[in-house]
């Protein structure tokens, strides 16, 4: 359709470029000329006769030059010299009669029938001492448009054909650059709404198309890890919750069909099932927090927090389990800070952190709390002797239901998920959460959270 309209345009705009050149060139060149060689020839009869001499001069001029004169006593005799019709009219009308009779020429141009072509003349009024003697009528046809350009239009012919051809090679790189991507992508989108993300897009344009490949690549790649993510939730999931409902079901049956061969066995079935139960309301309330965390629209309750305070107030929920494996807490705090920030998520982040710290804490081992202030920060740090986090499992520590221990003991108790609460918690606040590990100094955790006051 481009090439379709530029080729009707070019062909219009030729033509009537071509057309005002005629007209405003051509036409009007041979106009002036006839104006000039008319006035030239009557100032030489203004004192004068028209004799026979003068007519026979006329007569060899209409040989050697290509306009024709025709000089006449009386106006009513051109119709017998000049029998033709000027664009079907009559050559002299009774208002071109007054002007001649004034003195003034008149110009006529129009097509001729006989000559099958277009002419331009002039009627001259020859003046002598008693007024009008005579007319002088000097015409000459006029060429077709393409004998004037005759010898143009191989070049403008030639001109075109490269301008077409060039136009043709622009267009087809168009459709090549833009609408085969435009294909490409709607196959791509055709392929990732089947829920098939493994596929990429290829353009090492840096135009606008690459930019977007490039975006629909990364959009892809999220997908697909995304649904890789999905998966591996999922998978968690049912492995997390297979194991305490297998022991809830086949306790309370064995409890149900009385398969005990003391009260104590009993005893310790309903522990088991109770101890299951409360594992099943930690991982659900666990992803409930979790994924509500992860929300962006979710809003943290900011306010001041005498967050020492808040740090003592954790610690002691834990004296029981700190007394039970005999460990030393050694604390380096710093009194009278205060942070802004949500006080329910700040001592979940510190629940958290102390519970996996004396959780995985060596037996009789010190465990080191910093709480102080660093670079206009809050720095608090956790470190305990245990058993030593690898290289590998560092860098995924906070992923979802990701434990370090790979028999995924349940001695411990953990649902995988108290590390990941923790960062999201962290991230919230604007903070930054770093975790090392190795066999000199243990496992160390460290929280920096702006917002001090």
């Amino acid at each position: 359709m481009l090439i379709g309209i530029c080729i009707v345009f070019s062909i219009l705009f030729s033509f009537f470029f071509l057309h005002f050149l005629y007209k405003e060139l051509y036409f009007n060149s041979i106009k002036e000329s006839v104006i000039y060689q008319g006035e030239r020839t009557a100032a030489h009869y203004h004192y004068g006769s028209l004799s026979d001499e003068i007519i026979e001069k006329i007569h060899w001029y209409n040989v050697v030059s290509e306009y024709e004169v025709i000089v006449l006593d009386d106006i009513e005799d051109l119709s017998s010299y000049f029998p033709y019709e000027v664009n079907y009219e009559a050559l002299i009308t009774s208002e071109d009669r007054e002007i001649l009779e004034n003195g003034d020429y008149i110009v006529k141009d129009g097509y001729v029938k006989e000559f099958n072509r277009e002419i331009i003349g002039a009627v001259f009024p020859i003046m002598g001492d008693k007024g009008l003697i005579g007319f002088i009528y000097i015409y000459v046809p006029l060429a077709d448009l393409q004998e004037v350009f005759e010898g143009s239009l191989p070049i403008l012919l030639l001109v075109g054909s490269l301008f077409f051809m060039i136009l043709f090679l622009a267009v087809n790189q168009i459709r090549r650059s833009l609408f085969k991507p435009l294909n490409d992508f709607q196959e791509f989108s055709k392929e990732v709404s089947k829920g098939n993300y493994s596929n990429r897009l290829v353009h090492n344009n840096h135009d606008e198309i690459g930019q977007l490949a490039h975006a629909f690549n990364s959009m892809s790649q999220s997908l697909e890890e995304q649904e890789a993510r999905k998966k591996e939730f999922l998978a968690n999931v049912v492995h997390e919750l297979r194991t305490p409902l297998t022991y809830i079901g086949g306790y309370s049956q064995a409890l149900n069909r009385r398969m005990y061969a003391s009260p104590e066995e009993a005893e310790h079935y309903l522990m088991t099932i109770e101890r299951e139960t409360n594992r099943l309301n930690k991982l659900i309330t666990d992803l409930i927090d979790l994924d509500h965390l992860q929300e962006n629209m979710y809003k943290l309750n900011v306010e001041p927090i005498a967050i020492v305070q808040l740090f003592l107030d954790t610690l002691a929920l834990f004296d029981i389990r700190i007394n039970e494996k005999k460990l030393n807490t050694e604390l380096d705090i710093q009194e009278d800070l205060a942070l802004t920030g949500d006080p329910k998520r700040l001592q979940q982040v510190f629940y958290n952190l102390l519970d996996n710290a004396i959780k995985y804490a060596d037996e009789e081992s010190k465990i080191k709390i910093t709480l102080i202030e660093e670079n206009k920060q809050l720095l608090f740090r956790l470190n305990n002797k245990g058993n030593e986090i690898s290289e590998e499992d560092l860098s995924h520590i906070g992923e979802r239901f990701f434990r370090s221990d790979k028999a995924r003991s349940r001695m411990t108790g953990g649902t995988g998920l108290g590390i990941s609460i923790v960062k999201e918690i962290v991230r919230l606040h604007e903070g930054e959460f770093l975790i090392s590990s190795d066999s000199t100094n243990g496992t160390t955790v460290t929280v920096m959270l702006p917002g001090l006051i």
